[in-house]
């Protein structure tokens, strides 16, 4: 079985240093995703709800090249012991930056479809929050 892999791009009305911090500082990922303990950098991290702080989400960070590439491990609850791969992109255009997001390593058939669906959609939603926010500031 192969796997499904989820890609998104959005511009943003930042510098890559801005989006950068939004990526990898506690405080920025608060405002639209979970946060971590500390500033993500190579090595393993935890996730906790902003509100909860129940653990949603953990890995190890792979790749943390600052203003231009972060790579992580990516696991949740409902993935059981499958391990997939998130990684973001950032590239300085005229007025911002473009930033990318794969999402690789999901499990594919109609077992795994509907957290796919989720995983989608919770993405919209969260860079919807990052825009926002980046775009506020």
């Amino acid at each position: 079985m192969s796997e499904n892999t989820l890609q998104k791009t959005v511009f943003l009305q930042a510098t890559p240093a801005q989006v950068w911090a939004y990526l990898t500082e506690p405080e920025k990922l608060a405002i639209w995703f979970h946060k971590p303990k500390d500033v993500l950098a190579e090595g393993s991290y935890e996730m906790f709800g902003a509100t909860s702080g129940d653990k949603l989400m953990w890995g190890d960070v792979l790749v943390a090249r600052p203003f231009e590439q972060l790579e992580y491990t990516f696991t949740i609850a409902p993935m059981g012991d499958k391990v997939s791969t998130v990684k973001w992109a950032l590239h300085e255009i005229e007025g911002g930056t473009r930033l990318s997001l794969e999402h690789s390593g999901l499990p594919q058939g109609a077992e795994a479809f509907g957290l796919t669906l989720a995983l989608d959609k919770g993405w919209d939603d969260h860079i919807s929050r990052m825009r926002t926010s980046l775009h506020e500031a």
